[in-house]
C-alpha cells in the first residue's frame, strides 16, 4: 500500500515558481537530476526518467574532462550519449584551457546536446590541481576566458555550474555570477558549499537567494534536497528558478516523479515496497544495456542499494546482507527477504539519512563505498 505525502503540499507548490525557460527552452518540471560522476550515466538517467513517467525536465550528463573528450578519448566520447527521452539535454564539460573547452563545447553541440555547460564546481582535488572545476573560482579571469571562447564556438546555451566560493573566508560568489552574466551564459547553477566543504556540512542557500535577488538570468540552486517537501521549501523560501537534486538523487529516485504528480495537483505518493523491489529489477534491465560484466552490474546495484534501502524501517541487517552479495542471484534473493521482512511499513525515514554523506569528502564514490 502506497503512503500519501501530507495533501498541504499540494497548494503549496501551486503558488511557487514551477518552470523556467533558457533562450526559450521549457524547463519543466524545474527540480531536476544534478550530474555525479559514476553515478549519473546514461542508465541510471533513464532510470529516473521511467520512474517519472518522462517527466524529468532535464537531464544532464556526467561530468566530461574535454582533455580526453578532445583526444577522442572512446569511454568519455560515450559519456555524451544520450536517449531521445532525456530531452532537453545538458553536457557538463570541465577543464582550465580556454581553446581546449571550446573545442569541447563543439563537440558537444555535435552531438545533438540542448545546452553545453561549464564545469566550476567539482572539488576533487585531481581536478582543481589542473585548474579545472572549482579551482576557476580562484582564477575569474580564466573563467572569463572560457565562457567567452566557448561561446564563440556555440550555437546552443551556455549555462555555468558553480560553488559559493573557495572556503568561508573566500566567498565570492557575486563577483563570479558578474563573470558569468557578463560574458552571455544563459544560466547559473549554484552549488551551496564552498570548495574547501567539499560535500560535508550543509548548503548555504541564503548565498543562493542573494545571487537570485540580483540576477539577470535564471538561477538553479543546489544543496541538501532530499524529499518532494524540500524542493517545495526551496523554492518558497529562496525565490530560485528551480532546484538540482544531486545525492538526494540516490536515497530518493522517486522524487522527480512526485515533484510532477504535485505540479499536476496529485498528492504525491510514498514508493511501496513492491516497487522498490521492481526498482533494482527495472535498473538492472537497464544496464545490461550498456555492459554485461556480473561485477559491474552487481557493483551498480549495490551503489544504488546502499543508499534507497536506508530510509527503510528497521533494516540494518538486511542491508549488510544485500550489500554482502557475491552474485545476482544473491542480492536480489537478500533483496526480497529484507523486502519481506518488513511488516509496517508507512513509508521511508529520510531524516535518517539528512547528512546525505557524513564524511569529509571531495569525492562523490558511491561506487567505491557501499557501507551501512
Amino acid at each position: 500500500m502506497s503512503v500519501p505525502i501530507p495533501d498541504s503540499l499540494v497548494s503549496r507548490a501551486s503558488r511557487v515558481t514551477r518552470e523556467y525557460h533558457v533562450e526559450g527552452k521549457r524547463i519543466f518540471p524545474n527540480a531536476y537530476l544534478a550530474p555525479m560522476s559514476g553515478v549519473t550515466d546514461i542508465s541510471f538517467r533513464r532510470l529516473i526518467s521511467r520512474l517519472s513517467g518522462g517527466r524529468t525536465g532535464l537531464m544532464v550528463s556526467e561530468f566530461v574532462t574535454v582533455e580526453e573528450l578532445t583526444k577522442l578519448n572512446p569511454r568519455i566520447c560515450r559519456q555524451m550519449a544520450f536517449a531521445p527521452e532525456e530531452r532537453p539535454f545538458t553536457v557538463q564539460i570541465y577543464g582550465a584551457e580556454p581553446d581546449r573547452m571550446a573545442w569541447g563545447a563543439a563537440m558537444v553541440e555535435e552531438s545533438g546536446a540542448d545546452f553545453v555547460e561549464i564545469n566550476c564546481g567539482c572539488p576533487a582535488p585531481k581536478i582543481v590541481r589542473k585548474g579545472g572545476g572549482s579551482g576557476l573560482l580562484r582564477d575569474l579571469g580564466n573563467l572569463k576566458a572560457i565562457i567567452a571562447n566557448v561561446k564563440k564556438s556555440v550555437r546552443i546555451p551556455v549555462t555555468v555550474k558553480v560553488r559559493v566560493g573557495w572556503a568561508e573566508d573566500q566567498i565570492n560568489l557575486l563577483e563570479t555570477q558578474k563573470v558569468v552574466e557578463g560574458e552571455g551564459a544563459s544560466a547559473l547553477v549554484i552549488h551551496g558549499r564552498t570548495r574547501q566543504q567539499g560535500y560535508k556540512g550543509l548548503a548555504n542557500w541564503d548565498l543562493i537567494a542573494l545571487a537570485k535577488s540580483q540576477a539577470k538570468i535564471p538561477v538553479v540552486g543546489n544543496g541538501d534536497i532530499l524529499r518532494v517537501e524540500d524542493v517545495v521549501d526551496k523554492l518558497e523560501r529562496y525565490g530560485v528558478d528551480g532546484v538540482a537534486v544531486g545525492r538526494g538523487a540516490m536515497h530518493n529516485p522517486w522524487i522527480f516523479n512526485q515533484v510532477a504528480d504535485l505540479y499536476e495537483g496529485k498528492t504525491p505518493q510514498e514508493p511501496t515496497l513492491m516497487e522498490h523491489g521492481q526498482l533494482f529489477r527495472q535498473y538492472l534491465e537497464l544496464l545490461r544495456e550498456e555492459m554485461d560484466q556480473e561485477g559491474r552490474l552487481l557493483g551498480k546495484l549495490k551503489q544504488m542499494a546502499a543508499r534507497v534501502l536506508k530510509g527503510l524501517p528497521n533494516s540494518k541487517g538486511g542491508r549488510t546482507d544485500v550489500l554482502r552479495s557475491m552474485t545476482l542471484n544473491a542480492f536480489f534473493d537478500n533483496l526480497d527477504t529484507l523486502l519481506g521482512s518488513i511488516s509496517e511499513y508507512r513509508g521511508r525515514i529520510l531524516h535518517d539519512v539528512r547528512e546525505l554523506n557524513g564524511k569529509d569528502a571531495n569525492e562523490i564514490e558511491f561506487g567505491k563505498d557501499y557501507r551501512n
